[in-house]
């Protein structure tokens, strides 16, 4: 096998977005006036996507963010983990990735982040969730918007029926939500706006199913409706009590960056390099 540096990844998913270009524009057209998306499945070869996930560090080696919230084990400090893992974050910063990918979105501009700002690594395992929500609108600075989120799917052999996949509501919370499946080797890439509200649906075997994102920025925001706001949570239509909840702990949160721009402490979930 070639040696897993970035470069050469960053050729592969350009190679397969190339072979996609036509259908995932379309789909992405399609649904961008609600909560725009596309993937593709089989990004790279299995045997890398199986390399990749067999290095998946440890959940002890991971931070755990649990809360009513969410659920889920997290990992930005890339050079702590195996080299491939960073070189596939930033293989999908490359130019070439970034540049098809407005393309295929219609974007003008779009920045990746080297500091994975709420992005990097997860893992998910048995009774762990993601409540709806919509993420933070900015960078870490709030300088840029926040409006595309990529999720790349790395776990061999995970079934349908195990839980754990990207749901989005594109007709708001009161509605039935659209399941997109994280499948093996699939790549998904969802708009982030004041009305991209999505979640993880709980998994339900006795399993992890693992995860690579990235998030790319823009100097303007998707939405001509868009304001600054925190990641705001929400409950599942059946939560009627946890909504009224997560309603006051958004209130609240948002309230507090009104006074601290920058939050009270610096949020954790950024990669602190060695370069640094």
């Amino acid at each position: 096998m070639p040696s897993l540096h970035r470069t050469y990844l960053a050729q592969l998913i350009v190679n397969r977005i190339i072979q996609e270009k036509d259908r995932i524009k379309t789909q992405y057209e399609e649904s961008k006036n609600q909560i725009g998306y596309f993937y593709i499945d089989d990004l790279l070869s299995a045997e890398i996507t199986e390399q990749i996930d067999s290095q998946f560090p440890s959940k002890q080696e991971m931070v755990l963010k649990k809360s009513i919230r969410e659920n889920k084990y997290i990992g930005v400090q890339m050079n702590e983990y195996a080299p491939v893992l960073e070189e596939l974050i930033y293989a999908f910063q490359d130019d070439r990735v970034v540049n098809l990918i407005k393309q295929v979105c219609g974007i003008q501009e779009l920045t990746p982040d080297e500091n994975l700002y709420a992005g990097g690594l997860s893992s998910m395992k048995q009774s762990q969730f993601l409540n709806p929500h919509l993420d933070n609108s900015h960078d870490k600075e709030r300088n840029r918007w926040r409006v595309l989120n990529l999720l790349f799917y790395v776990t061999p052999n995970w079934k349908d029926s195990n839980g754990g996949h990207l749901e989005i509501w594109p007709e708001g919370l009161d509605q039935h939500q659209t399941t997109l499946h994280s499948r093996f080797n699939r790549l998904i890439v969802m708009a982030t706006h004041d009305k991209s509200w999505h979640s993880v649906s709980p998994v339900v075997v006795n399993a992890s199913r693992n995860c690579v994102s990235n998030y790319y920025f823009s100097n303007t925001a998707l939405s001509g409706t868009d304001k600054f706001h925190v990641t705001t949570f929400r409950g599942r239509p059946h939560q009627k009590f946890k909504n009224h909840v997560l309603r006051f702990d958004s209130f609240l949160r948002m309230n507090l960056r009104k006074i601290f721009k920058k939050g009270v402490v610096k949020n954790p979930h950024v990669y602190k390099s060695n370069k640094d």
